[in-house]
């Protein structure tokens, strides 16, 4: 008859409990940093929005400062001397613990807005899912659009760069009911859309966009390179009067139309230079 087995060898006893001091200090530094992050936001709504001031670019001046650093606003902004509006931002704290600065914007120039979220780190900044608009002439204390009427809308998925130059920028501009005293009399030139591509910021800084008409007065098919460094522009591509073009502009079109022969649809080619 065989032997029977002890039954203390047939049960298995657990393993020494080594993973429990691992756990522990896992859950230790856990409250931990639940602490740290609810002691920096208690810190960050202590501070004024005044602090602000110290993480904008040299070229920016800011005043007249409401609320906290966590939410805060700045009455009146100047970039360059000029005249830039208002902000007000609500600042994402977590972005501290990576040395960095992410906000959401809320810019008004006049009845000209412009909401998004930026972030700014050492020396670069980036601002994404970008939306606004407004009158066109609000812009025009920052040397935009001089002499220019009508109204603008803008969306932009992704704008990144240094505080010297821009390097990316992808999205597009609306603009409505365009005139300027110094074209066509001021008649009406329409609507248009400029839209700008992934790879539409070459490396020295210089801008290119696809323009196209949105209807009215004037049929545009363009590309625009801009070159901020210079303030000039180039507009190339072909245009064509419409059927409700006002005498002026219809008189200004077919002298430029002088210059080049029509092809079969009544289109001309275009090449002009301007400053802004």
């Amino acid at each position: 008859m065989p032997a029977s087995r002890s039954p203390s060898r047939d049960i298995k006893r657990p393993p020494p409990a080594r993973r429990r001091p691992l756990i522990l200090l896992g859950l230790i530094g856990l409250v931990g940093l639940v602490g740290l992050i609810v002691l920096s936001a208690v810190v960050i709504l202590a501070l004024p929005a005044s602090l602000a001031a110290r993480f904008m670019p040299p070229r920016v001046h800011a005043e007249d400062f409401s609320g906290n650093l966590l939410h805060g606003a700045a009455g009146k902004i100047s970039i360059n001397a000029r005249d830039a509006g208002a902000i007000e931002w609500r600042l994402h704290p977590l972005s501290l613990l990576r040395l960095e600065i992410v906000a959401d914007i809320h810019w008004v120039k006049v009845g000209f807005l412009i909401d998004g979220t930026a972030e700014i780190g050492p020396g670069r900044f980036a601002a994404h899912d970008i939306r606004g608009g407004g009158p066109i002439d609000n812009l025009q204390t920052l040397g935009f659009a001089s002499g220019w009427n009508g109204t603008a809308s803008l969306a932009f998925t992704a704008i990144k760069g240094t505080f010297a130059k821009l390097e990316a920028a992808e999205g597009k501009i609306d603009v409505a009911n365009m005139s300027s005293a110094g074209i066509a009399d001021g008649s009406d030139l329409g609507s248009y859309e400029l839209q700008l591509g992934p790879q539409s910021i070459d490396p020295d800084g210089s801008i290119s966009a696809t323009l196209n008409d949105k209807g009215g007065p004037v049929e545009a098919q363009a590309q625009i390179r801009f070159s901020p460094a210079t303030r000039t522009g180039m507009l190339s591509g072909t245009l064509k009067e419409r059927a409700e073009a006002s005498p002026a502009l219809r008189g200004q079109l077919n002298n430029l139309s002088q210059l080049r022969p029509r092809d079969a649809a009544g289109r001309f080619p275009v090449e002009l230079e301007f400053t802004f």
